[in-house]
């Protein structure tokens, strides 16, 4: 799934580390890294397609493949918060730092 296609109201999964998340996300986006996956899957909602981005695409192609045989409908995000940075949708961080892709 394309950047521009993920919907400002989507349910939008982080599945990047805790330093990753920090250093710049989307506004909207649930941060569940993905070792943490498997033991907070019920956070994530059934009733909802989800959308699920890391850096460029490796580690929410993972989620996204366990999420599926579990039951969720859920989308990668192609090309990753890398992708969602360069098209200029909304980002924020942690502090008064400008956001970033780390």
């Amino acid at each position: 799934m394309e950047v521009s296609t993920v919907p400002d109201d989507g349910y939008l999964l982080d599945v990047r580390e805790q330093d990753e998340w920090a250093a710049g996300r989307a506004p909207q986006a649930v941060h569940i890294p993905l070792h943490e996956l498997a033991q907070r899957a019920a956070e994530i909602p059934r009733d909802r397609q989800v959308y699920v981005v890391c850096r460029v695409g490796g580690r929410s192609a993972q989620a996204v493949q366990a999420l599926n045989e579990a039951g969720w409908r859920a989308a990668n995000v192609a090309g990753g918060m890398q992708a969602w940075a360069l098209s200029g949708r909304p980002m924020t961080a942690d502090g008064d730092t400008e956001p970033r892709v780390a």
